[in-house]
Parts: C-alpha cells; structure tokens; sequence
C-alpha cells in the first residue's frame, strides 16, 4: 500500500485522492517502519520520485527523531548513507541532494563527540579512488555534501547551546574545505558547472563566522571568476557574503586588500552600463557597496590609506549616479543611498580633530551627492513617462521619497550652505533667458528644497524670501511640477506665519489649483498648512479663500478625505475672525448642506441616501474640530502677540449647532438602527465638545436628552463614547452636570439589561462600557453613591468583560478595576461591593492568566498583574485570605505547578506592595509555569 500511496501522489489526478495519500504518507514518513522501508525505496530499480521519498523518510527520521536512535547504530547508518551517496552519485539529482542532506544532518547530530572529523572524513571518503564511480560525478557528489552541510545546520532545530558549539566545530573544519574549493577553481580543466557548485559552497560557508583572512584565498579567486558570465551571479554572492558577515571588520589588514581588486572591476562596470547590461552592472555595484557599507568605519580609521578609500566611495557615487530612470533603465542607484547615510554617521562619530580633516575631504563629495540625487529625481520627458506602468510609476514614487529623506540627512552635514546652493542654481534656472530649461530640472531642484523644508527649520535661511519670490516665475506646464509648487508652499506655510507680507505672494496660486483635480492632495494639504499656520494674518483674504473652497466643493471636484480636509482648513481660517463674520460664513458656507440633508431626511432610507448624509454630517465634524475661537490649541509665542479679543454672547459653532438640532434628531430617528449614521452623528458633537471644552456647555441638556433616548431605543459603542467626553470635560461644573449624571446612570442601567441578555455580541460596547466607567471612577467617583447606581452588577460585569477573547474588550475592563480598587476607603458602596466579591475577581485573574497565549497576551499579563499590584495595595487583609483560599484548590490555576510554587507566588505578590514592575515580573513567571513553558524557547521571546 507504500508503493499504492505514492502513485496516487504522484499520479491521480484526482486532488481529493492525493491529499489523502499524502497525509497517510506523512505518518508513514515518521512511522517505527520507516527506518526499514526507506532503504528498500532506494534500491535502483524504482523511480526517482519513490527512490526521493525513501531518502526523505530517512532525514526525517534523523533530524526529528534523533533520540530514538540507540547510539550502536550510528556507525552503521553513516556507512550505509556513504554507500548510498557514491551509488547515487551518477543517478537522480534529487535523490542524491536528499540522501546528502540525510548525512549532514546525521553529521551535525554526532559531531564533535561521536564523530570527530566528520567533514575531512566526507572529503577523505570521496576523493579515494572508487573505479565504479567517475571521478567528476564523485566531485559533483562531495560538493552537494559540502553545501548542504552548513545550510542543513542554518536551518536545524539544534538547542541553542549545541549551535553554538556546532558552529565552531564547522569553522574549525573549513580548514579541509576551502583547500579544496581552491584547487578546483583553479584547475584549467575544471568546467563550468563545477566552478560554479564550488563558488555556492563557499558562499555558504562564509556564513559561519570563519575569519576573513581564511577566506583571502577564496575571495581572490572569486574576483576572477567574475570575468566569467556563467559564473558571475555567484562569484557575486559568495563576494557579498564574505564582506558582509559581521565578523569581519575585524580583520583590518584582510579588508585595506580588497579595495585594489573591487576597485579593478570599475572598467567591467563602465562596459555594462555602456552596453546596457543591468544584471553585471547591479552585481558589480552590490560587492562596491558591501565593502563600503559595512566597514566604513573600520576603513576610515585607516588615515594613511584615506585615498583608497576616498576611490571606493568615488566608485560607490557613479553607481549611485549610474545613466538611465530607476526603475525602468537601472534599478542599481537604490542599493547605494544607505551607504551615504553609514559614512555620514560615520564622519561625525570621530572626535573634532579627525572629524575636520575628514570633513575637508568628504563635503565636496556631499555636494556632488546632492547634484547626482537631484539627477536622479528628475522625471522622465512626459513622452517616456505615458509608456511607464503604474507599478514603475510607484517604485519611481518610493524611490524619490528615498532620496527625499537622504538629502534631508545630508544637510546636517552640509549645513545652510546646501540651501543656498539649491536656490542659487534654482535663480540660475529660471532667470537664463539663453537656455530655456525643462521642467523637469525646475522640478527636481524644488523637490530638493521641499524635502529640507517639510524637517527641517528653515526660518533662519536667508535664501527663503528670494525663493518665495521665484516659485511666482515658475511657468508650471504640467501636474508633476504644480504638485511640486504646492507641497513646497506648504513646507514654507511656517515661515510664511512669520514673515506675513510674504502671503500674497504664493496664496493665489494655493487658489487656483485648488479648482485642479489632478492637484487635489497637494493644494488642499497646502491650504491647510496655511490656514493652520497663518490665521491670524488671513483675515484680510479670508472672504476669497471661503468662496474659492465654497465652489470647489459645491462642484465636487475632490475626493471626500480631501473634502474633510478642506472643512477643517476653513475652521481654522474662520477662527480668527470676529464672531460676526465668523457667523455670516458659517451661513454661507453650511446653508446648501443643511438644504440637502433636510432633503434627505424626508427620503426612504438607502444605500445611496446613506453616503450622502454620511458626508454632509462628516463635513460639519471636519469643519467644527478647527473651528476654535478661544484659541485652546496655539502655542503660547504666537498668542500673546496677537490677542484677539475676547467673544461676547454664545460660541458660533454652539450657535450652528442648536440651529440644526432638531434636523439632525430627525436624521437620528430614521437610521438609529444604523451603527455608521449614529457614529458621524456623535462624531458632530464628539469634536465640539473636545475643541469648545466650557463654551459647548449651553448644548449639555439638549443632547443629553437625544444621547439617553437613543441609547435606551438601540445601544451603540459611539453613544457611551461621547457620553465619556462629557463626563470627563465637565465632570466639575456643579451647574452642568445634572443632565450628565442622568445620562450616565441611564445609560449604566440600559447596559447591566444588555448584560443580562447576553453581551457576547456586543465585545465593541461592552469595551466602550468599561472605559465610561473607568473615566467617572477617575473624574466624578461620587457618581458610584447613588443609590439607583448597582455597583455589584457594574462589578460582575467587569469580571465577566475580562473573559471576553476581544484583547482591548479586557484591556478595558482592567483599565476599569484598576480605578475600581482605590476608591475602596472612600465610596463605602465600592468598598462593600469589592469585600464582598474581590475574590471572585482574584479567580478570574489567575485562571486567565493560566490560559492566556501568544504575543498579544503579554501586554494582557501586565494589565492583570496592574489588577493584582491595586488588589494587593488597597485590600491586603482581604487578598491575603483570598489568594490561600484560591490556592488550595486542586488543580488551580493549573495542574502543572505545585503548592510550593504557588505558594512562593502568593508570598511574592504579598510582600510588593510598591515596585509594580516587579509585579509583572512575577505574573509572567508564575503564567509561564501554569502553562508548562517556564524554561522553553517560548520563555526567550519575552
């Protein structure tokens, strides 16, 4: 039935069929018979694909079941592996790879006690002569071996002591390799597909730490293979990975060696680019950075060898510079730019003395950088461009953001003459009546300039009014360059605050592109950042700014994120007005929308007419969470210079919203089954609360009313969210919170009913739930006195929310107790509650801890040991009695720690009543134990 199974494998094309046998195979593969049917699969009368499963079955065997191998039979299964690999060495290559790495793994489970020379015996036994065998198939053979060995042992589940020890024992035995390899490479008649399994076994090797100067030879004789086309892609990789490995900075000497011959292959790279050969230029370019990247500093300390290395880095700059567009032309440039950053650290590392020397020579090669990424930014001729995809496009898009973010790193080395240089030559530009210039140059120097704005604090450049100054000469024939235009502008919008006479300049052309919906991010982000930045300047432009935006928005010419952005660029503009106006444009502004939502409210509710309202009560959120006239938000410098005077009567944005109030009830009533209707309806008043504070008190009563009602006819999370805001903003305003402390116990009692219904659907309100409570705890724990409040049903329900699988569902719940437990003294109705059923909490506490897996559980064990550090803190007579009590019960939390364990924990929570930290400590611990991983390689990821 062996044989059956894996015909059907192999064979049926029946998929139900394969899968079947597959899985019977699978046990079979791990099966006691195994070790028996393996060696009859591999006789040399069956087919390659029974012989392959025959040579799998036995390295599972080995490299997962080794235990069960009795140590007598270790000799006896090396020589049969042995014969097998010589007989296979003319027969099929995948068999002959599985039976090779069979043996490594047997090799790595022996060594170094059982098998002490295990990798010169491999090579001994293969180069004696065997007249059955031809030599090149017996070569071929030993180089399978050698190169499975050292990625058998990456990737096998040796413990971490045995690694270690394993590793060294390889590194020791390269001393019978690489001779080898060497002799091979260097053999006339070697071919070529010998040399090539010769240069992949070294490049695997080079990856067990074997110091570099053992690998000269090698690398050496790599550099030479590179002149070979066949065997240049892995000449390539075994050169990176004997530079790369961490190891071998320290090998000065080895390193100062390799320059001349890296730097020999520049003459190759020329006639690949020359000739448009993008795989050699590419390899060519990732040994160039290797050498620069990882042993920069290694290479920089060697002051008398400064000219070398000054060439590498020279090197480096045309393979950063290299002719042709990413990504469509060359795709090596990418692989430089972090190089830039490693020397540029580097340099500034040293102490001062070095440090200007090194400065002397490099700041020239950071200007020639910032010239060849500008370059390199450059946008394609629009013709060249229409034929890219869009997948080029976006590779081209992250490429320039790269570049984006290393010239704005490079400027903390050059400093503001790099702003200057940028401006002279943008000056030179666009003034050159001579030469017209392509707007693709104009651009890429912008962009360089925009890059060091949007980071870095540019009001003390003296070069930035004479910019200001260009960007109106600008002709802008085309999308790339006027989205260019406009993100400058808004990285300027700060200096622009500061240097007002400067805002007309630039603001009309914010404005017309505005009408543009090819410009529609980069105008309305850009007007954003002026209204933020420059209200206070803005008044005498505002009644333009609000009709240009009115009309953009009244033809729907932006996509709807843009639309909210618009809103909230217009309430910061507003907020800098005098109420009146502020008032008349709040009219105009918002009058065709509430016309449009009256509308739709008398409509049947659909899909259709649901967007729309979702939009038009998103606009107001949008327009209400800037609009904020008693200046909450401005930093301090900026506000006692331009006071504006203090508002009489009531707040604008209050005065809108009782106008609309009773439109947006009657929207409510209509779609309150609707979870996302009610959310944007919340999120109206949740951003008014959370900007006006005091000033939104006038509305407290009327929508305390509407949030009760609604909550009581169908509950939803954005209800109790908003209700939270309210408790937390006027928690202690005796004159406002009447209504306030209605809605909580309202809403309380409407969800200890939902509680009783079964909450299990509900994880998002029961979360919502928790954190209201834990906000009254906090701000108003008074609210836990009243005696129509059952703070014994709130309590179970707490615990029961702790039980939920939703992680931030429990968060919130132990957010909930941790506010609970220290109003223990003070509330008489907490403390009864907590006394009498704290231990029902301790339980839960400790059963989740014991079930809790996995990587989001950690931070949950830190929120539980918070719950016991409070316990322990605020009801130590109580939690002493509970925890023994707790504890004695069989099999509690589990049956995999004894009572001295548990007793040792509960002696440790008890006595830290200060050090939370030492806490978690304990819990993490204590869970690991329950859960029968203390000691595992689970323990090593905490």
């Amino acid at each position: 039935s062996l044989f059956q199974a894996l015909h059907q494998l192999y064979y049926d094309p029946n998929i139900e069929n394969k899968n079947l046998a597959q899985k019977w195979l699978m046990q079979a593969q791990v099966s006691p018979q195994a070790w028996h049917f393996s060696w009859l699969l591999l006789n040399m009368d069956k087919v390659p694909e029974i012989q392959y499963f025959g040579a799998s079955a036995l390295h599972i065997k080995i490299s997962r079941y080794w235990n069960d191998i009795p140590a007598d039979q270790y000799e006896s299964l090396k020589t049969q592996l042995f014969t097998h690999i010589t007989r296979f060495a003319s027969g099929s290559k995948i068999v002959l790879t599985r039976l090779c790495v069979a043996l490594a793994s047997l090799a790595l489970s022996m060594m170094p006690e059982a098998w002490p020379c295990a990798v010169a015996d491999m090579v001994r036994m293969f180069q004696a002569e065997d007249s059955n065998v031809d030599g090149r198939a017996r070569c071929l053979a030993l180089l399978e071996l050698l190169t499975v060995l050292p990625e058998e042992f990456q990737t096998s589940r040796l413990p971490q002591y045995r690694k270690g020890q394993v590793r060294s024992v390889l590194a020791q035995e390269c001393g019978s390799v690489f001779p080898l390899l060497e002799q091979l490479l260097q053999q006339q008649d070697s071919p070529s597909f010998i040399k090539q399994k010769v240069l992949k076994c070294f490049s695997i090797w080079v990856q067990l730490e074997i110091p570099l100067m053992d690998c000269e030879n090698l690398i050496q004789a790599a550099f030479t293979s590179l002149r070979d086309p066949e065997l240049f892609d892995t000449a390539v990789e075994a050169v990176v990975n004997a530079i790369s490995q961490p190891d071998a900075q320290r090998y000065v000497n080895t390193l100062l060696k390799l320059i001349p011959p890296v730097l020999g292959l520049q003459e190759q790279l020329r006639q690949a680019v020359q000739s448009g050969d993008m795989e050699t230029s590419h390899g060519i370019c990732r040994i160039a950075v290797a050498l620069g990247e990882n042993h920069s500093r290694a290479l920089l300390d060697q002051v008398e060898h400064w000219q070398s290395f000054l060439a590498l880095v020279n090197m480096i700059m045309f393979c950063t510079g290299i002719p042709g567009h990413y990504p469509v032309n060359e795709t090596t440039s990418s692989l430089t730019l972090t190089f830039w950053y490693t020397l540029q650290d580097d340099i500034l590392s040293f102490e001062p003395d070095k440090q200007a020397v090194y400065q002397q020579v490099y700041r020239p090669v950071y200007f020639q950088l910032v010239d060849v990424l500008l370059h390199k930014a450059q946008f394609p001729s629009d013709e060249e461009y229409g034929f890219w995809s869009s997948d080029e496009k976006e590779q081209f898009r992250i490429y320039r953001v790269d570049i984006s973010d290393t010239l704005m790193y490079v400027y903390e080395m050059l400093g503001a003459e790099l702003l200057s240089s940028l401006y002279d030559k943008l000056g030179r530009l666009l003034t050159n009546t001579e030469q017209p210039s392509t707007w693709q140059h104009t651009e890429a120097l912008l962009y360089g300039f925009q890059s060091i704005a949007e980071t870095i604090d540019v009001n003390y450049s003296d070069v930035v009014p004479g910019l200001i100054g260009l960007i109106p000469r600008i002709s802008i024939s085309n999308v790339q360059l006027a989205d260019t235009v406009m993100f400058t502008i808004g990285a300027l919008s700060e200096w622009l605050a500061d240097h007002p006479v400067m805002i007309n300049n630039v603001l009309p052309l914010v404005l017309q592109a505005l009408g543009n919906p090819e410009l529609s991010i980069s105008s309305v982000s850009t007007l954003k950042k002026i209204c933020r930045e420059c209200k206070y300047d803005l008044p005498p432009y505002a009644a333009n700014i609000v009709a240009v935006s009115q009309e953009v928005l009244m033809k729907q010419i932006h996509k709807t994120s843009q639309c909210m952005w618009l809103m909230q660029a217009l309430g910061f503009l507003l907020s800098a007005l005098q109420v009146e106006e502020i008032l008349k444009n709040l009219h105009s502004l918002i009058t065709p929308y509430i016309q449009q939502l009256e509308k739709l409210a008398d409509e049947t509710p659909n899909p259709s007419n649901k967007l729309a309202i979702i939009h038009i009560l998103g606009l107001l959120s949008n327009l209400f969470t800037t609009l904020d006239i008693s200046h909450h938000d401005d930093d301090h410098e900026s506000t006692e210079v331009k006071k504006v005077p203090v508002q009489q009567g009531p707040n604008p944005v209050v005065v809108v919203l009782q106008q609309v109030f009773q439109l947006i009830q009657k929207v409510l009533s209509k779609w309150l089954n609707d979870a996302q209707v009610v959310e944007s309806v919340c999120a109206i008043f949740e951003k008014s609360v959370k900007t006006l504070l005091d000033d939104f008190a006038p509305m407290v009563p009327q929508l305390c009313e509407m949030l009760g009602q609604m909550y009581s006819t169908i509950p939803q999370a954005s209800a109790i969210d908003l209700t939270r805001q309210l408790v937390h903003i006027f928690a202690h305003e005796p004159a406002h919170f009447p209504p306030i402390k209605a809605l909580f116990l309202l809403v309380t009692s409407v969800t200890l009913t939902l509680f009783q219904q079964g909450p299990r659907d509900h994880p998002d309100i029961v979360d919502s739930f928790m954190q209201l409570l834990a906000q009254a705890l906090k701000r108003k724990p008074d609210l836990f006195l009243y005696s129509n409040l059952d703070v014994k049903a709130v309590f179970q329900c707490g615990v029961l929310s702790l039980k939920f699988p939703e992680a931030p569902t429990v968060k919130a719940s132990c957010g909930f107790f941790t506010e609970l437990l220290p109003r223990c003294g003070e509330i008489a109705p907490v403390g009864q509650v907590v006394h009498e059923n704290g231990k029902v909490l301790l339980q839960a506490v400790l059963e989740l801890g014991e079930e809790i897996g996995g990587q989001a559980s950690r931070s949950l064990m830190d929120h539980f040991a918070e719950i016991l550090f409070a316990l322990n803190k605020h009801c130590f007579s109580y939690l002493s009695v509970w925890i023994k009590e707790a504890m004695q019960q069989d099999g509690f939390p589990s049956a995999r720690v004894s009572p001295e364990q548990k007793e040792t924990f509960s002696q440790q929570i008890l006595r830290e009543r200060v050090n939370k930290r030492r806490v978690k400590e304990m819990v993490k611990e204590f869970t690991l134990l329950c859960r029968g991983l203390h000691g595992t390689e689970y323990t090593a990821d905490y």
